[in-house]
């Protein structure tokens, strides 16, 4: 039994995927939980608010954005056809400001003021800062001590858009803790304050919130592939922390068998290769653990991805053998993040490289007939300067 299930929390039977999931939240949460889901059930229905949504991502996102075809990357590699969700070319550079957008238009609906959002690579961040702005909305961001100094550029771009940035020095001041801070406000001031949860992590509804909010990705790139090959592809990649984007990326192809599903995640951190099922963050998932349900301390180069747990609907396609998930090193994700840079002029988000080492590994294996898209979660500005350091240390 781990901690979480020890201290007394209260355990809901709602938002289950498999044995993963549900709610084990501090008593005085579950009436606030209640209220976010009855709202988002209602609204996520609601034909005025689903047109409010779609104008922001037409008008203020960018959407729809491109699937391009990897010409060169392909040739290079001589394997499967290799296509690109370009989740990098939204506002705010990833695919962060789908979930963000519809959360917020909730938290409006429901009459909330104070918004708080935890973010590690800075993207959730930065796009919560600007979705604030435009509302007029008064934000906090919780963000690892560490991470701070990695994303130093994010850090001053949610300052410029209005936001606080609590730098959180406990822990490892990596992702986990900041998600704890943003926790223990929202424990603190519940009643006055919308947590904008960024990942498909954390206790019902946010899983299944975040799911339909990011399944925008697929129900594009489903569209996409079947008007520029005739058929569906025959793999999707993403890169998987937390796992929003990825989530979001095999959704509308969950029910699709033909279409393996593959999640890449750091071998720093590998959840859902190493990972034992346990409670984390008020969710039940497989995360990385002591055998007292400690979470363990973990390591990414990708901050994004730096994280013990993993949502619950990914642990639950992993075990039941829907998805496969798969771990790459550090060498590899630089040399994807370079490589991807100089055959495509596309340089990616550090998260993304992740997703793009597994297809430079996989792809040539494949025959050329075959298709694989690559979710590129998000754009690498942010990532250049760490890279420029890391490639320095070789």
């Amino acid at each position: 039994m781990s901690q979480a299930e020890k201290s007394g929390v209260e355990r809901s039977e709602r938002g289950y995927f498999g044995e993963f999931g549900g709610s084990f939240v501090p008593p005085q949460l579950n009436a606030v939980l209640a209220r976010l889901d009855e709202a988002f059930q209602h609204y996520k229905d609601d034909p005025e608010f689903n047109k409010e949504y779609d104008f922001y991502m037409k008008e203020y996102v960018g959407r729809e954005n491109p699937l391009t075809f990897a010409e060169r990357l392909t040739s290079t590699l001589g394997g499967a056809k290799i296509y690109l969700k370009r989740e990098d070319l939204n506002h705010t550079g990833a695919h962060k400001i789908n979930n963000v957008i519809g959360q917020i238009l909730l938290a409006k609906k429901m009459g909330a003021h104070r918004i708080i959002a935890e973010t590690g690579a800075g993207q959730h961040g930065v796009a919560t800062a600007t979705a604030c702005a435009m509302l007029g909305m008064d934000c906090t961001i919780y963000m690892g001590a560490e991470d701070t100094r990695r994303q130093e550029l994010n850090v001053f771009r949610m300052e410029l858009l209005g936001a606080k940035v609590v730098a959180v020095h406990k822990g490892q001041g990596r992702l986990k803790d900041a998600v704890d801070e943003a926790l223990g406000d929202l424990i603190e001031n519940y009643e006055s304050t919308f947590y904008l949860l960024g990942s498909a992590v954390g206790p019902h509804p946010f899983p299944t919130m975040v799911h339909h909010f990011q399944s925008i990705i697929s129900n594009e790139s489903k569209r996409q592939i079947l008007e520029k090959e005739g058929r569906l592809p025959d793999v999707v990649v993403a890169c998987c922390g937390g796992g929003s984007n990825a989530i979001g990326a095999f959704s509308a192809y969950i029910p699709e068998e033909s279409v393996r599903l593959v999640g890449v995640e750091p071998a720093e951190a590998a959840t859902l290769t190493k990972g034992t099922p346990g409670v984390i963050h008020g969710f039940k998932c497989l995360c990385l653990q002591d055998e007292e349900g400690n979470p363990l301390p973990t390591h990414s180069i990708a901050a994004g991805l730096d994280y013990p747990g993993i949502g619950p609907e990914h642990s639950h396609l992993k075990v039941s053998g829907r998805a496969e998930y798969y771990s790459v090193t550090k060498e590899e994700v630089l040399d994807a993040f370079q490589k991807l840079a100089q055959t495509e002029g596309i340089i990616p988000a550090l998260e993304s490289a992740h997703a793009v080492a597994y297809g430079l590994k996989a792809a040539p294996q494949m025959k050329q007939e075959e298709i694989m898209i690559i979710n590129i979660s998000g754009r690498g500005d942010k990532d250049v300067n760490e890279v420029k350091l890391l490639l320095s240390q070789n």
